[in-house]
């Protein structure tokens, strides 16, 4: 799974942080740190993480099941039905 946060657009609630731990961190009381290549057993944290940001800045990508190969595709924000 590959992530994107929009640190331009990020405020720092820590939404993210508190349902994801592992894949999002505070460092200080603005500056976001995150697992990029977030482990795929995660996708669910995530997803709830990205849905729960109140300025929509986390994409998460639509990637196939696991061990298929992966297709260039871009990135769409979670918690959005793509209408």
């Amino acid at each position: 799974m590959r992530l994107v946060v929009d640190l331009n657009r990020c405020q720092g609630y820590a939404q993210c942080a508190f349902l994801a731990p592992d894949v999002f961190t505070m460092h200080g009381e603005e500056a976001l740190m995150y697992d990029p290549g977030a482990d795929e057993a995660r996708r669910e944290q995530v997803m709830r993480a990205a849905a729960a940001c109140p300025v929509q800045a986390i994409l998460v990508d639509q990637v196939d099941a696991p061990g298929t190969p992966e297709r260039p595709i871009a990135l769409e924000r979670a918690g959005t039905d793509g209408r």
